[in-house]
């Protein structure tokens, strides 16, 4: 295999397996609502337009989206203090709260899917996470620190891809555990 062919085969794998421990967390919530919070946490407040090009959706659906989202309080309207006519869209304290448990949720999710891995597989892990978290602008955790879940069980241990917090990624904010990070994008 090549360079090329094993960073497409981690992508894939990391695609496939945050979408099943996304599915275990039986939530009824749309995955496009956990991005468009991690979004605003990690870069503030947005132009509904700008919102809609970072989450990689159509205006109209954002629009929908967020239109839910402000009906359970999970964002909010902000007019844009040096011009009155813009709003942006900004996330609540209820809905970066909302984050963080889904964030939890989906950590617990996830353990018993990488459980199974060997301290050097675990060390893989850190390294790649911590070389691609650079390329994106998060920053990264050191090759090899490994840090615990909430679990009990101390070999459920998930890699350390250390953002800010979700992800994502310290370009804004960081609220949680580094895990979180780019999760939900």
């Amino acid at each position: 295999m090549t360079r090329h062919d094993d960073l497409q085969t981690l992508l894939l794998a990391v695609h496939a397996l945050t979408r099943v421990a996304a599915l275990d967390t039986q939530t009824d919530a749309p995955a496009a609502q956990w991005r468009t919070l991690t979004l605003l946490r990690d870069h503030g407040p947005q132009r509904l337009g700008d919102l809609a090009t970072l989450s990689r959706v159509t205006q109209p659906g954002m629009t929908r989206l967020v239109h839910q989202m402000d009906a359970a309080g999970l964002v909010e309207r902000r007019r844009l203090p040096d011009d009155s006519r813009v709003s942006v869209i900004a996330a609540t304290a209820k809905g970066l709260d909302a984050l963080a448990g889904w964030y939890a949720q989906f950590r617990a999710a996830l353990a018993p899917h990488v459980a199974d891995l060997s301290e050097k597989e675990w060390d893989a892990v850190s390294v790649a996470a911590s070389a691609l978290s650079l390329r994106v602008g998060m920053a990264p955790t050191p090759a090899g620190r490994h840090e615990p879940t909430d679990d009990p069980t101390p070999d459920d241990r998930t890699p350390d891809d250390d953002g800010a917090a979700d992800p994502t990624e310290d370009r804004g904010a960081l609220t949680e555990s580094a895990e979180e990070q780019e999760v939900v994008r």
